[in-house]
C-alpha cells in the first residue's frame, strides 16, 4: 500500500536513513492519506535522539520545540516539520502530559504509548505501512479504538476523551465499546484538563458530520464539562441542520440556555471576547421574530451589525430576510453612525457642542433614517439637528 508523500518528507526519511536511523511518516498524515484525505500536517518519528537528528540536519532552520520530550520542528520550503525520537512515556501525573520520557529504539514501542489505533500507524517509502494495532482494520470498519487498554489511555490524558469523539464525530466513525465505557469511567478526569484545551476538541467536535450521534451517546461526558447545557433532541437536530460554521454551531448548542450562562460558559472555557460576544447576542436573539420589510431590517443592522444579522438569517433560514439584506446593503442604504451623512463634528460646527447631546442627536437622526422619514442627506439633516 502506497502513500504520496511530499518531497521534504522524502527527504528527511532519506537523510535519517543515510546516517543510519530508521524514519517514518507518523500519526494523523497517515490516518488522513488511507482515508483520501490531504493531511493537513507530516510529523516524523525517528530511532535518532534530538541531538543526533539535529546533527543530521547541521546548517538547516532548527527550533528546538520539545527537547525535553524529544522534538524538533525542522523548517523546509517554509513548512514546520517535527520529528520526534522514539520514545515511551513516564508517568502523567496530571493527566494530561508525561513527566518524563524515554527515548528507545523500536517503532513498535513508540506506537504503543499513542492514543487511536487509526493514529498509531507509521508509513515509509521502503517498508510501506508499520501497523502493530490494526490501524487499517479499524480505518475500514470506521471505528476509534484505544491503543492497549483505554483505561489506561483516558489516565495518562483525559483530554483523549474528547479527542475520541471528536474523530468519531469528524471522520464519521463510531466509538468501539470498551473504549466508550473507559471514556465513562474517567470522564471526571476532564476536570483536571485546561479548559482552553477542552474548548479546543468541542469547537472540532460540533462541526463534525456525526456529531448528533456522538452528542447523544455521550451527554453525560460533555456535561462534565459543560454541567449546564441542555442536550435536547431539539437542540441536536438543529445542530446537524445549522452550517458547518463554529459560531453558528456554538448558538445552536447553547440556544436553549439564556445568554448570560452562554456567556458564563463560554468564559470559562476562555473563547476569544468576540467570539464570546457575537455567541452571546445570536442565542439571545435565536428566537426572535423578523419582519420581513426594509425598515425593520435595518433597525437589526443597527443593532447588532450586518456581520451578526447575516448569522442570525443562517440560522432562520429565510430567503425572503436575506433578498432585502442584499438589497440595503447592494444600495449602501444607511443604517447605522456610521452610514449617516453627518457627524459630530458638523454638529459642533453648526453650535452643538455638549457630548451627551451630540450622541442623542445622532442616533435619532439614525433612527429617522432608517425609519424613512427623512432622506440621509447632510444638509436636510443638519436642519432637523438644530432643532433637536
Amino acid at each position: 500500500m502506497n502513500i504520496k508523500i511530499p518531497d521534504e518528507v522524502i527527504y528527511i526519511i532519506n537523510i535519517l536513513e543515510s546516517n543510519g536511523y530508521e524514519a517514518y511518516a507518523v500519526g494523523g498524515c497517515v490516518r488522513d492519506s488511507l482515508l483520501g484525505k490531504e493531511p493537513k500536517d507530516w510529523d516524523i518519528c525517528t530511532s535518532a535522539i534530538p541531538e543526533q537528528t539535529i546533527k543530521c540536519f547541521e546548517g538547516c532552520h532548527i527550533i528546538e520545540t520539545g527537547l525535553k520530550h524529544g522534538t524538533i520542528t525542522l523548517m523546509l520550503n517554509h513548512q514546520p516539520f517535527e520529528i520526534t525520537t522514539y520514545r515511551i512515556d513516564g508517568v502523567y501525573s496530571d493527566n494530561r502530559r508525561p513527566d518524563n520520557v524515554e527515548f528507545v529504539r523500536d517503532l513498535k514501542e513508540d506506537l504503543s504509548r499513542r492514543d487511536f489505533t487509526v493514529n498509531a500507524m507509521a508509513y515509509n517509502p521502503k517498508t510501506g505501512i508499520a501497523d502493530f494495532f490494526d490501524g487499517v482494520k479499524d480505518l475500514e470498519s470506521r471505528i476509534i479504538k484505544c491503543v492497549g487498554n483505554p483505561n489506561k489511555r483516558f489516565q495518562e490524558d483525559a483530554l483523549r476523551i474528547m479527542r475520541a469523539m471528536r474523530f468519531a464525530s469528524v471522520l464519521g466513525f463510531e466509538i468501539d465499546g470498551n473504549t466508550s465505557k473507559a471514556m465513562f469511567d474517567n470522564k471526571s478526569l476532564l476536570r483536571n484538563i485546561a479548559s482552553e484545551r477542552v474548548a479546543v476538541e468541542l469547537n472540532k467536535l460540533i462541526v463534525g458530520d456525526n456529531v448528533k450521534e456522538i452528542l447523544l451517546k455521550h451527554t453525560d461526558i460533555i456535561c462534565e464539562v459543560i454541567p449546564e447545557i441542555s442536550l435536547s433532541n431539539d437542540t441536536l437536530e438543529s445542530l446537524i441542520n445549522s452550517p458547518k460554521d463554529l459560531i453558528l454551531r456554538l448558538v445552536t448548542l447553547f440556544h436553549e440556555i439564556n445568554s448570560d450562562t452562554a456567556k458564563k460558559i463560554l468564559s470559562r472555557l476562555k473563547y476569544d471576547n468576540e467570539t464570546i460576544k457575537t455567541v452571546t447576542e445570536l442565542v439571545l436573539y435565536y428566537d426572535a421574530d423578523i419582519i420581513p420589510d426594509r425598515k425593520s431590517i435595518k433597525r437589526w443592522l443597527k443593532k447588532i451589525g450586518a456581520e451578526r444579522f447575516r448569522k442570525l438569517l443562517e440560522i432562520k433560514k429565510s430567503d425572503k430576510l436575506k433578498i432585502i439584506l442584499d438589497e440595503i446593503i447592494g444600495q449602501n442604504q444607511c443604517y447605522s453612525l456610521k452610514d449617516l451623512a453627518v457627524n459630530g463634528i458638523d454638529l459642533i460646527d453648526i453650535g452643538i457642542t455638549e457630548g451627551k447631546k451630540i450622541g442623542d442627536i445622532l442616533n435619532k437622526l439614525t433612527d429617522m433614517v432608517i425609519d424613512e422619514k427623512i432622506e440621509n442627506d447632510r444638509t436636510i439633516l443638519l436642519e432637523i439637528a438644530k432643532g433637536l
